[in-house]
């Protein structure tokens, strides 16, 4: 009768895992599901010398932390089934990352195997790895692989059997330091005196993943008759910084380790590596990025003044040839009041948007957009929403259509459902016509900092709002995101430009096409019924106002805001052009800032309110389509809309009347 050997095959995420699985295994593979979850779980089997091999391929992880579903399914595949030898598949040509899952599994106690794959990419760039002073200084066997080509997998599957054989126990740990293992020597003492936790896992394991603040770990810990112990214990130190020597700890092993097993592999600590020790320090990283965000929006204001007074020059230009030319009254308004007026008041704020786009594009070109993910994923995970959200919240900054369609990336549905529901509170460069007008008209030289606060507001709402799901109707654990910081890069011109006018130009289709005809439309509502005065109480957009005004009047507006707002359903920008057309602003942008100034039902405090309703109401038309397609839904859909307006309407009232307490009447 053959004997049957157990493996667990697991590795980082693109290490070539699964190809080696599919070659060991062939067509005798099972595909099903983990229980209770959605990943996948994939088993296989093979003959070989007389043995027959049965081979789980793990989800590929970075670490047995065990934050997300992948990390759990593997960490509790390898310590309650027991395999009888676990294999790491390892990526030659990145040793230095691999061997942190290396060291983890160390710490497990199993029978470990480092199936030294993709040997001819180490190879071919320089690499020379000697894997027996490898296995001597990890002390566990190291097997060099080629998955792709079937190279080396006998000499693995022969070194499988030899070590299911022998059953040892793989033993080597990393040393953490005395002040550590002084801690860890206590931990494994009281943890000890629990028959059930030391008789079915490895005790300094357990200890270390307590220190390091393991939730199922000390989830397990908490069911025990040593629970008040430990957790004695641990009150005594400083968890965070443990955590972080502890990881020191292990980097120091690999780093002793590199050089003596392989030449070239250890690399020199590069420019972005020096850079990335101040942006994305732990202390530094969010005032660093803050601060970047603040000088965009200074420098935006700053840049694009000059040329905003050219274009405000031509509108009010072309206002008075359409009035002085123009017999034909009917035709005078609507060319002067409906396109002029609405469309050229959107156009003078296109410096603006692509002055920050352009911004926005050269950090991207330069790496940092990619530290600034990484710096924010420890606070979004803490407060629930999933790392990799905030990937989808960068783009959002552009425009929240894209943004949401970006999420397709998170596999967790409950993450990725908040994710697309707080996605619209990410201000979208279609906002900011908005912000520039209300801001520059009763802020002058703070409205770059006004306009930063309102970004901000976004973001926090974000948060909050994800915080708010993942507490009631989205309850659950979200996932943390692991990504590879690209090497910084000085942003050629011409991408960072024809990035700036991919943005940049999907503003204009939209005030050539969705804003020009919601600007003749409201030029209708506001010419009609005939006989009325333009943009009169009596016409039809004064009616509209009037029957909505008692829901806006709280928040210091009146009734031309709100059908503004309503009309910004379609596009945020729409609420400019409509503005325009309803303040009969038919000279250009500095006309109906005059308007605004002017409008005694206007203040600072209104204004405030203006633009925090505009941030945080409904999505328009075309993120409103997007969250159905996305999310399957129309309840979903209509949940974000309904959910944003109340937010809206609370933030909006709280923000004008604590602004009409500390400004007074201004």
């Amino acid at each position: 009768m053959k004997k049957t050997i157990s493996v667990a095959l697991t590795g980082n995420p693109n290490v070539g895992k699964t190809t080696v699985f599919n070659t060991i295994t062939g067509s005798r593979q099972h595909v099903g599901n983990w229980p209770g979850v959605t990943v996948e779980k994939k088993t296989g089997r093979c003959e070989y010398a007389d043995t027959s091999i049965e081979v789980t391929d793990l989800p590929g992880t970075y670490s047995l932390t065990a934050y997300s579903a992948d990390e759990v399914i593997a960490r509790n595949f390898i310590i309650e089934d027991n395999p009888d030898v676990v294999v790491q598949v390892v990526d030659a040509s990145n040793l230095e990352r691999n061997l942190y899952l290396t060291m983890q599994l160390a710490e497990l106690g199993r029978p470990v195997i480092v199936a030294l794959n993709m040997v001819d990419v180490a190879e071919g760039r320089g690499d020379t790895i000697d894997e027996k002073r490898l296995s001597e200084l990890l002390a566990m066997p190291v097997v060099r692989t080629v998955g792709t080509s079937g190279r080396g997998l006998d000499r693995l599957l022969e070194t499988i059997i030899a070590v299911a054989a022998k059953g040892e126990k793989h033993t080597h740990t990393i040393g953490y330091g005395d002040e550590a293992e002084a801690l860890i020597s206590d931990l494994v003492r009281i943890l000890d005196d629990d028959p059930a936790l030391a008789g079915g896992y490895p005790l300094r394991w357990l200890a270390v993943r307590a220190i390091e603040g393991d939730s199922a770990v000390l989830a397990l810990i908490e069911k025990s008759s040593v629970a008040g112990a430990v957790q004695a214990r641990l009150q005594q130190i400083d968890l965070d910084e443990y955590e972080a020597l502890l990881a020191d700890k292990r980097y120091e092993a690999i780093g002793a380790i590199l050089p003596q097993a392989c030449t070239m592999c250890v690399r020199k600590m590069t420019g972005s590596d020096m850079i990335d020790r101040v942006v994305t320090n732990k202390y530094l990283g969010i005032p660093i990025f803050l601060a970047l965000m603040w000088g965009a929006f200074q420098l935006t204001f700053a840049v694009a003044e000059p040329f905003m007074a050219g274009i405000e020059y031509v509108f009010g230009w072309l206002g008075e040839v359409v009035a002085g030319s123009i017999g034909n009254e009917w035709l005078a308004s609507l060319l002067g009041d409906g396109v002029i007026g609405g469309v050229g008041g959107v156009f003078v704020f296109v410096p603006n948007i692509f002055i920050l786009f352009l911004i926005l594009s050269i950090l991207e070109g330069s790496g940092y957009l990619a530290r600034a993910a990484f710096i924010m994923d420890r606070l979004m995970y803490v407060i629930g929403l999933p790392g990799k959200s905030f990937i989808p919240m960068l783009m959002g900054f552009g425009c929240n259509v894209p943004a949401i369609m970006s999420t397709r990336t998170i596999e967790d549905d409950r993450d990725r459902l908040i994710t697309i529901l707080v996605n619209p509170f990410i201000s979208c460069g279609a906002r900011l016509p908005v912000y520039i007008l209300f801001a520059g008209v009763f802020f002058g030289r703070d409205a770059g900092n006004v306009i930063f606060g309102l970004y901000a507001l976004g973001i926090v709402v974000a948060i909050l709002s994800a915080k708010l799901f993942r507490c009631t109707i989205l309850p659950g654990e979200s996932s943390p995101f692991i990504m590879e910081m690209p090497p910084y890069r000085i942003p050629t011109i011409k991408n960072a430009m024809l990035n700036m006018w991919e943005k940049g130009s999907m503003y204009l289709k939209k005030a050539g096409g969705i804003i020009l005809i919601g600007s003749l439309i409201v030029w209708f509502l506001a010419s009609y019924p005939a006989g009325v005065e333009y943009g009169s109480e009596e016409s039809f957009a004064g009616m509209i106002g009037h029957l909505l005004e008692p829901l806006v009047s709280p928040l210091g507006l009146d009734w031309k805001i709100a059908v503004a707002l309503i009309f910004g359903f379609v596009a945020k920008e729409i609420v400019v052009s409509s503005l325009g057309v309803l303040y009969g602003a038919d000279e250009g942008s500095a006309a109906l800032s005059d308007a605004l100034l002017a409008d005694p039902a206007l203040s600072m405090a209104g204004a405030l309110a203006v633009m925090v309703f505009v941030l945080l109401y409904m999505p328009c038309v075309a993120t409103l389509g997007v969250i159905k397609k996305e999310t399957g839904s129309w309840r979903w859909a209509g949940f974000s809309v309904l959910y944003g307006l109340v937010v809206a309407w609370i933030l909006a009232f709280a923000t004008f009347h604590l602004a009409s307490y500390f400004l007074g009447g201004a």
